[in-house]
């Protein structure tokens, strides 16, 4: 999607130097990082999407602080221009719409350029989801941060891509796939805002067992408008409940008052084959992301349609705007609960359960 190829462009910029570090601390915080710190790498320990993660020491307690490259926000946005002539070719829609779509992406781009605002949202969303069970988040320290710097707590652990790799038994995946469902239903349920960027780089599993969360540099608010159509969808039946499911797929503009008939049947067989897939997991009090074969007919299903020729000569985007990074979120999780093969309770529709006895 035009989504992903603009979301690229945070992994442009070359590595900071310590020079360049040093400079970025004296303009930010008034200090360079060792009149700050007990200890400090002088080289990048992690890379961030936009910036690179230094070790650093004070006294008994270790901290990873996270620098943004010099001039990231400018470079987004030359990216995204530079992206949208390929997107208007092969998407075949106004330039308008393209903005349209286009500018939800681009703010969010450019809320993940505001450490600032970042270290908030982390805050915020770690005070909130403290009692989830088997999470774990990092203390963060605004005293040594700024909008181009954030400094946390180390989590001490294995990032997710090695944990999957690793021989761990499956009661330790189920268990961390838990944390991970039951994180993002928390958020999407009771908080109506979401950590928008679920990719295996942004989950630690710690020494302890638990699932350590980073970079909120991405979180997406709910409006009132999409939440109800959104999850209502999940709960219908297609066969009983078909005027409603058309109602919301009007509303949620996958059907279109100039679209034509042959194009109503195939836009609501395509949207009406995704959703299936998308609420298979709510069906059941347990859902086993490693024994089916979710993934699979998913991307079979994107393949499908993307070939088929109604949709290639469609002239109209599909779906609102706010719903570009729920989808992208909901696709994020299913795949790393997929690649850890984990068994977890979705409790029916409600979307959370605090416990996974299997």
């Amino acid at each position: 999607t035009f989504t992903d190829k603009f979301a690229l462009a945070q992994y442009s910029a070359p590595p900071l130097s310590l020079p360049l570090v040093v400079k970025t601390f004296r303009q930010e915080l008034g200090k360079s990082p060792l009149k700050i710190f007990d200890k400090f790498s002088k080289s990048a320990i992690n890379a961030a999407s936009i910036g690179q993660v230094h070790s650093a020491e004070i006294k008994d307690k270790k901290l990873a602080v996270k620098i943004q490259y010099p001039g990231i926000a400018d470079s987004l946005q030359s990216d995204i221009k530079m992206v949208k002539p390929f997107a208007l070719k092969f998407m075949n829609i106004t330039k308008a719409e393209l903005n349209h779509y286009a500018e939800e992406v681009e703010i969010m781009l450019m809320k993940e350029t505001d450490y600032t605002g970042e270290l908030n949202r982390s805050v915020e969303i770690a005070e909130a989801c403290r009692n989830i069970e088997n999470l774990h988040f990092a203390k963060y320290y605004p005293e040594f941060s700024s909008k181009r710097i954030i400094t946390m707590d180390w989590i001490e652990g294995q990032i997710l891509d090695d944990f999957i790799a690793s021989e761990t038994s499956q009661k330790l995946r189920n268990k961390i796939g838990q944390a991970i469902w039951d994180f993002y239903a928390f958020q999407m349920h009771t908080l109506k805002k979401f950590h928008a960027d679920p990719h295996s780089g942004n989950f630690i599993v710690t020494d302890s067992g638990k699932c350590g969360i980073i970079d909120f540099g991405a979180v997406k608010s709910i409006p009132d408008y999409l939440y109800e159509p959104y999850f209502k969808i999940v709960l219908l039946d297609p066969e009983k409940d078909t005027a409603e499911i058309d109602d919301i797929f009007i509303k949620m503009n996958m059907l279109t008052e100039k679209d034509t008939a042959e194009e109503k049947a195939f836009f609501k067989k395509m949207f009406s084959e995704l959703i299936e897939l998308v609420k298979r997991p709510f069906k059941t009090d347990y859902f086993d992301f490693g024994a089916t074969g979710l993934l699979d007919e998913m991307f079979n299903l994107s393949q499908k349609y993307a070939k088929n020729k109604i949709l290639r000569k469609a002239n109209s985007a599909r779906g609102v705007r706010d719903a570009i990074y729920l989808n992208r979120t909901f696709f994020g999780m299913y795949s790393i609960l997929n690649r850890l093969k984990a068994n977890v309770c979705t409790n029916r529709g409600e979307g959370f359960c605090f416990t996974n006895e299997k």
